[in-house]
């Protein structure tokens, strides 16, 4: 499967995703390995950004609560961003950050959606479905869907995300006290899968920590590379 370049195609390959329905996959209940992956763009910009705009993305390893495996890659973004259509913005350095990592791993988190999606194929659920990986979206708030936040401050504490009549995802407090975060249901994963294994790879921040360290890379990859402002 490759990626589409163009808004018409990339609407048409999600419908086409976005109805299959691939065997579930299910977390060991040891040693899980978990992936995160992360892009970001030129800073001073503003507005949708465009096609060709310079991007950095990172991906990362966590097993255990250890860092085994980083990887950082640069290229262009395939469009300016458009709701609906970050796959078109994104997708490409996604899967390349991803392929860059030399330790294999169990799941995906992806700063994007999942079945949370017109076409119930956000950009996490599609890269799963590109690379062959089980994989979870994390955001800070849903696209679509919707649903009350947990009531308890707790960490723990959800709260159901619908679209429609449709489960897609779960608020999910990962910290105490903190807001909560919007976990997805991705490529062979379930909201209830996704719930945990969120819990699971986040340790004493909110964000979970294979997410976290992909940032960290890209972000550090783009002050390497970008010259000073001013």
């Amino acid at each position: 499967m490759s990626w589409p370049t163009t808004v018409t195609e990339l609407a048409r390959l999600q419908e086409a995703v976005g109805a299959i329905a691939p065997d579930p996959w299910y977390p060991s209940p040891e040693g899980l390995a978990t992936g995160g992956v992360f892009v970001c763009f030129g800073r001073g910009g503003s507005g949708p950004g465009a096609q060709g705009d310079f991007g950095w993305a990172g991906a990362s390893v966590v097993r255990d609560g250890r860092i085994i495996a980083g990887a950082t890659v640069t290229g262009v973004a395939g469009g300016a961003y458009r709701s609906g259509y970050l796959a078109l913005r994104e997708g490409p350095l996604l899967e390349a950050a991803v392929r860059a990592l030399s330790e294999p791993f169990d799941v995906l988190l992806v700063n994007a959606t999942g079945r949370d999606h017109p076409r119930r194929a956000g950009l996490a659920l599609h890269l799963g479905a590109v690379l062959g990986i089980p994989t979870i979206g994390v955001t800070h708030r849903p696209l679509l869907a919707t649903g009350d936040r947990p009531q308890s401050d707790a960490r723990e504490a959800t709260g159901l995300l619908f679209l429609g009549d449709d489960l897609v995802g779960y608020w999910v407090r990962t910290r105490s006290d903190s807001r909560p975060l919007a976990v997805h249901a991705g490529w062979r994963t379930s909201p209830e899968t996704a719930r945990s294994v969120v819990l699971l790879a986040t340790a004493a921040n909110r964000t979970p920590e294979p997410l976290r360290e992909a940032r960290r890379l890209a972000r550090t990859a783009r002050s390497a590379d970008s010259p000073p402002l001013g």
